[in-house]
């Protein structure tokens, strides 16, 4: 497959489909649906609901393009053994493990630990159960990517300031090129969005480029 070009800040990005992955990052019902996690910590999910259309969007035409999907899910084992005590409490109070109404909060197997049905993954898109908020840390998702020679990330998902974030300078540090597309991708606090991308894209890309998601599916067609 030919190598494509899209439309991007602070330059244009120039990929190969088939040595490209797509990176969906923890859309998971305790991030974007009432009742989970992020809303327990007083966030408001409407903020990051916008991200789930034009991140189904993107999947979509990514999956008809034939490339490489990976998702990920921020969560813990039951017990919380791998769960640090810096995580567990925040502000005075303990949230992860405590039951909520999509059962204990960001605890593996749990209903608010999976997927939203919009963006749920398909047959051979591996899912990456990942204990703190980079994909990288204490996964197998490098050598996941480096099996299938992959080069370089679309990464999508929540939230832009915390885990899409950590996963972009993660991805920078070990080799891949990385792109973000902005409308796939929220935070409950706008302004941390904004700053992030623009943090992401500075000076000469130093972590990746900054896109949408209409501009990487004209790239794809």
């Amino acid at each position: 497959m030919a190598k494509r070009e899209i439309a991007a800040e602070p330059f244009n990005y120039e990929f190969d489909p088939e040595t490209t992955a797509l990176v969906v990052i923890d859309m998971q019902a305790d991030f974007v649906e009432p009742g989970g996690f992020g809303e327990a910590l007083g966030n408001d999910v409407s903020l990051v609901r916008n991200s789930i259309e034009p991140t189904k969007k993107l999947l979509e035409a990514c999956r008809e393009a034939g490339m490489f999907i990976v998702h990920t899910r921020e969560g813990h084992r039951a017990d919380l053994a791998d769960c640090p005590p810096a995580k567990l409490t925040r502000g005075g109070q303990t949230f992860i493990g405590t039951q909520g109404p999509k059962g204990r909060i960001l605890v593996r197997g749990e209903k608010g630990h999976d997927i939203i049905p919009e963006v749920y993954p398909v047959e051979g898109e591996p899912v990456i159960d990942k204990p703190g908020k980079g994909a990288f840390w204490d996964t197998d998702l490098d050598l996941i990517l480096r099996n299938r020679n992959i080069k370089s990330l679309i990464i999508c998902g929540v939230t832009t300031e915390v885990c899409v974030n950590t996963t972009a300078r993660e991805a920078n540090d070990r080799g891949y090129e990385i792109i973000v597309p902005e409308d796939c991708t929220d935070s409950y606090f706008p302004e941390f969005k904004t700053a992030t991308l623009d943090m992401i894209k500075a000076q000469g890309a130093i972590v990746g480029w900054v896109s949408n998601s209409d501009k990487i599916i004209a790239a794809l067609d």
